[in-house]
């Protein structure tokens, strides 16, 4: 199951941030579009860290 979420991590985030960003700039403006785009790029990057798998 680890290994999918791993898999999955990436994907999931390329997907997900063009789709939320502009939806967040276009309901709320660009100030709060800017802050979600921040806040979601350090969540997706900490998880990306936090599962990563090293080469053995």
């Amino acid at each position: 199951m680890l290994r999918l979420f791993v898999a999955f991590t990436p994907l999931a985030g390329a997907i997900l941030f063009p789709l939320v960003v502009p939806l967040v700039i276009s309901w709320f403006g660009i100030a709060p579009g800017v802050l979600t785009a921040v806040f979601l790029t350090i969540l997706w990057f900490a998880i990306m860290l936090s599962t990563s798998e090293m080469p053995h």
